[in-house]
């Protein structure tokens, strides 16, 4: 995947007035969609966690944290993913000594780490064959914009220093649908921040929106251990600035930095050359989880990884939010076969 476009995180200008005929067409072509396909509605609850732009914008990690808050309550969740980058159309569980990212996506390699995992490009097959194997719960990674699942909760995660962009449907901004529209059709935004920055993301939110907000941080794991080192950074993520910001403010020595596209698949060339410059430099190379999974494993040798987690403001809000999720399964599991309404 090819970085978005500078002007689309930039004021209005001449190219985005151009393009918006064509963003105006997108959006009917979505809802369209939406309005003529059958959703299927599974007999557990699903949490869909998506967004409104396109690229990345915290929602992998945001995942991650709502699938440990169900496992620890006794949910027994399974995520199902469209497994971008990868080859297999599912539906398949993934299998982590078994499935690298090549064949099922990096995200779902890394969501495989905290819940059964589904890949799956029908999401509805993929509801089912999860439910099919026991899943008290689905939590739908991505698949706002798709309509063959109905969503019992809907979240969207927002990165608190981009927001919305230029407020722009595709080709004219990131946004993959109408703002309006689609805040009318979830339940609460996840307000992103990086630790130590004042998100300004909901500036994008309109006055008159009455949908809750999240406010969450994306903070590193462990990250005091690489202050004062010397490093080299790459990643292929969809805002590699943001990783590199995050070394730079744990008071690491960021001799050089790569960026890659976004989902990259890191060949061994590649990497070797990173070390041969990592080794002039007398620096140590570093990535993000999500990177690393897309490296090979004969490689990921000496390579360090920096984890982020997500660290709510509000733990109680999220616990009011995603109470009725809890109650349905407790729901379900005293009658048997009932469905959802």
């Amino acid at each position: 995947m090819r970085a978005a476009p500078v002007f689309w995180g930039e004021p209005p200008g001449f190219l985005a007035s151009l393009l918006s005929p064509i963003g105006a067409a997108y959006d009917t072509a979505g809802r369209l969609r939406r309005t003529m396909s059958h959703s299927y509605r599974a007999t557990v609850p699903v949490v869909c966690v998506g967004n409104l732009v396109a690229g990345g914008a915290g929602k992998t990690p945001v995942a991650l944290s709502l699938a440990s808050w169900l496992v620890e309550r006794g949910i027994p969740v399974h995520v199902v993913t469209r497994g971008y980058g990868g080859r297999l159309p599912g539906p398949v569980r993934v299998d982590p000594t078994r499935h690298d990212a090549r064949a099922v996506g990096d995200e779902a390699v890394l969501l495989a780490t905290r819940a059964p995992c589904w890949v799956a490009r029908d999401r509805a097959a993929g509801v089912r064959a999860a439910v099919v194997d026991g899943a008290g719960a689905i939590l739908l990674d991505d698949g706002l914009q798709n309509p063959t699942v109905a969503k019992t909760l809907g979240l969207i995660v927002v990165d608190g220093g981009y927001g919305f962009g230029n407020g722009r449907v595709i080709p004219a901004g990131p946004l993959r649908e109408n703002l309006r529209r689609g805040l009318a059709r979830v339940d609460a935004v996840v307000l992103l921040a990086a630790q130590g920055d004042a998100a300004n993301g909901a500036a994008g939110l309109s006055p008159g929106c009455e949908v809750p907000v999240l406010n969450a941080v994306l903070a590193p794991v462990n990250g005091e251990r690489l202050a004062g080192m010397r490093l080299l950074a790459f990643a292929g993520i969809a805002r590699p600035d943001k990783f590199f910001a995050a070394l730079r403010a744990l008071s690491t020595s960021l001799v050089s930095t790569r960026a890659f596209p976004d989902h990259h698949p890191f060949r061994v060339a590649e990497l070797e050359a990173l070390r041969r410059d990592a080794e002039l430099s007398g620096a140590r190379l570093i990535t993000t989880a999500k990177d690393i999974v897309r490296v090979p494993s004969a490689q990921q040798s000496g390579i360090e990884v920096l984890d982020v987690e997500v660290r709510w403001s509000d733990p109680t809000a999220l616990e009011r939010l995603c109470g009725r999720v809890v109650q349905s399964v407790d729901g379900n599991r005293s009658e048997p076969g009932k469905h959802l309404r």
